[in-house]
């Protein structure tokens, strides 16, 4: 058997590029609107599917721009396409789905699984439509299982994705980036993302990850950061809970890339 390397790049929030074989796929690609971001839209290889896991400004970020540019089909939940028919992306160039419904589409095959969060989206006449929100696994080998968390809390049944589909990587927010929070109005404050580094930790634990990926932040880079201090309580707490004692946590830079082959994993620093 061919030896198969996977590439996965951070783009910021939740947005990952993830290559492997012949094929590339974009997750959640959000970039004009972080300051971080490692490339423009414009940029982008033409991936063979673009998956959205629900329409929060900043996980469908550049899916317009980007399916127009490059005529990549999109799957994603209702809501989000209801955005991206008003943006002019035709029916033709998208698949709708929900949990369970496992589709096939640019070659690659995406599960959709359940997802403990929220999804609407406006349109410019106002109208509020709903959506479900869901998180994605695909497998680039055999031994390589990636589960894209979308926005999730952490619920019971991450179990039964361990059971089901044995994913091997998880990418598991833990964080609230700290520039889009500003953008944000609203009263109080919010001190969590949809998982805390301790819930996102405990995930980790329920999901049965070889390997644990930190996600949904921008800046790591400022060591006084409250997003900063997320991470490592995400990637300390991992260890807390980790019944295996084999459990690898790692917390990737915006435009950084993870590769996976046979002799296990690294980081390429950031070009």
């Amino acid at each position: 058997m061919a030896v198969v390397t996977t590439r996965i790049r951070f783009l910021g929030v939740a947005g990952y590029e993830i290559e492997w074989s012949n094929h590339r796929v974009l997750i959640d690609p959000f970039l004009t609107g972080s300051r971080f971001a490692p490339c423009s839209p414009d940029e982008l290889a033409t991936p063979d599917v673009i998956l959205v896991t629900h329409s929060a400004w900043d996980h469908i970020g550049d899916t317009a721009a980007i399916a127009k540019r490059t005529g990549a089909p999109v799957v994603c939940g209702s809501d989000t396409h209801a955005l991206l028919r008003e943006a002019g992306i035709p029916t033709e160039q998208m698949r709708q789905t929900v949990w369970g419904i496992v589709v096939k589409v640019g070659g690659v095959v995406v599960r959709p699984v359940e997802s403990h969060h929220w999804a609407q989206a406006r349109l410019k006449d106002g109208t509020t439509v709903s959506g479900v929100p869901m998180g994605f696994l695909i497998e680039t080998d055999p031994d390589v299982r990636i589960y894209h968390c979308g926005d999730t809390a952490v619920f019971g049944d991450m179990r039964l994705i361990a059971d089901l589909y044995q994913p091997t990587v998880g990418l598991l927010g833990c964080s609230q980036a700290q520039d889009l929070l500003r953008q944000v109005p609203g009263a109080g404050e919010v001190l969590t993302g949809e998982m805390s580094p301790r819930d996102a930790a405990f995930a980790a634990e329920l999901l049965r990850l070889p390997l644990a990926i930190a996600s949904h932040y921008l800046d790591i880079d400022d060591k006084q950061g409250p997003e900063y201090a997320d991470v490592q309580d995400f990637l300390q707490t991992v260890a807390e809970f980790d019944s295996t004692g084999t459990r690898n946590a790692l917390a990737m830079r915006v435009g950084e890339t993870l590769m996976l082959d046979e002799k296990g994993f690294r980081l390429e620093g950031i070009e």
